[in-house]
C-alpha cells in the first residue's frame, strides 16, 4: 500500500497498544510509512518484536515494549522508556481489546428446549466479563491516561480508539464485547470534550467484519465455505463481502492527519461496507 506515502508525520511519535495482534501490527507497518517513530505496545512481546523488526528492515523506525495495559505501572514504565528512546508521544492507538469465550453464550436466543450443555446467558462466567470490560475500557481509559499528560499542548495531537459494530447494534452471543464496545465510543466522545481546550483531538474507527486468525474459524468451516453466521454478516453488508485490514488505512490516516481532519472531533467512524446503514430490509 502507497496511502501511507502521502501523509508525513516524520519526528512524530505513534504509540499502537495491541500492536502484537495481526490488525495493530498492520497498521503499525503502514504507519511507519509516514515517517514517524513507532512504539508497539503488547503484553506479548514476541508479537510486537516481530513487526518490529520489519518495519526496521524496510527502512522504518520502531522498537517493542512489552506492557499491560490492565496495570498502570507497567504502562507508565514504558511511557518512560519511549520518551528515552524516540521522545514523547505525538498520536495514541489504543488498538489493546478482545473478547472472552467465558463470556459469549452459544445461542443467539434463549428458548424454552435449549439442548443440553448450551451455555446460555444463564451460564456467563462473572470473571469473564470483567476481563472483557477490563481489557477493552480500561485497557483504552489508562494508556490515554499516561500517555495523554505529554500530549497536552502539542501541535496536532491525537488519539485514536478502536470500537466496533458492536457499539451501533449489539450481536447476538457477545454482550460483553458489545458492552465494552459501546464504552468506548461513548469515551471516545467524552475525551474529545475533556481534551478539547488542550488541542488533543479524539476519534475512534468501528471497523465491519474482516477476517483474521482469530475468528476464521467462525466464519469458514473446514472446505472455506461460510458458515451460517457469516452468511448472516455478509446477507447484511450492502456491499456483500468482508473487509480486508487495508481498508482501515485510509480512516486511520485521515482522523490522524490535522490537515485533513483538523476540525473532526469526537466521531466514531464506521468502517463497515455499509452494514451500520443497513436495517435488514
Amino acid at each position: 500500500m502507497k496511502i501511507a506515502l502521502n501523509h508525513s508525520f516524520t519526528n512524530k511519535v505513534i504509540v499502537i497498544t495491541g500492536a502484537g495482534g495481526v490488525l495493530c501490527g498492520f497498521l503499525a507497518k503502514q504507519l511507519a510509512k509516514t515517517g514517524a517513530k513507532i512504539a508497539l505496545l503488547d503484553i506479548n512481546l514476541e508479537g510486537a518484536n516481530q513487526f518490529a523488526e520489519e518495519i526496521n528492515a524496510q527502512g522504518g523506525i520502531a522498537k517493542a515494549y512489552q506492557t499491560n495495559v490492565l496495570e498502570l505501572a507497567s504502562i507508565q514504565q514504558t511511557n518512560e522508556q519511549i520518551k528515552q528512546d524516540f521522545g514523547s508521544c505525538d498520536f495514541l492507538i489504543n488498538g489493546a481489546g478482545g473478547n472472552s469465550p467465558k463470556a459469549t453464550t452459544d445461542n443467539e436466543f434463549h428458548l424454552l428446549d435449549l439442548p443440553e450443555n448450551t451455555k446460555s446467558f444463564f451460564d456467563l462466567d462473572k470473571s469473564g466479563v470483567e476481563f472483557v470490560f477490563n481489557l477493552n475500557y480500561l485497557g483504552t481509559l489508562l494508556p490515554t491516561q499516561v500517555f495523554a499528560k505529554d500530549m497536552v499542548g502539542k501541535q496536532g495531537a491525537c488519539i485514536i480508539n478502536i470500537s466496533s459494530m458492536n457499539a451501533f447494534t449489539p450481536l447476538t452471543k457477545i454482550p460483553a464485547y458489545s458492552g465494552a464496545k459501546a464504552a468506548i465510543s461513548n469515551f471516545t466522545q467524552w475525551l474529545a470534550v475533556h481534551f478539547s481546550k488542550v488541542g488533543i483531538r479524539c476519534n475512534a474507527i468501528a471497523p465491519g467484519f474482516l477476517v483474521s486468525n482469530q475468528n476464521r474459524g467462525l466464519l469458514f468451516d473446514a472446505e472455506g465455505n461460510p458458515t451460517p453466521r457469516a452468511n448472516k454478516i455478509l446477507t447484511n453488508t450492502p456491499m456483500g463481502r468482508f473487509g480486508e485490514a487495508e481498508e482501515l488505512v485510509g480512516g486511520i490516516l485521515f482522523l490522524l492527519d490535522e490537515n485533513y481532519s483538523s476540525f473532526v472531533n469526537g466521531v466514531v467512524l464506521p468502517i463497515d461496507g455499509g452494514f451500520s446503514a443497513y436495517s435488514g430490509v
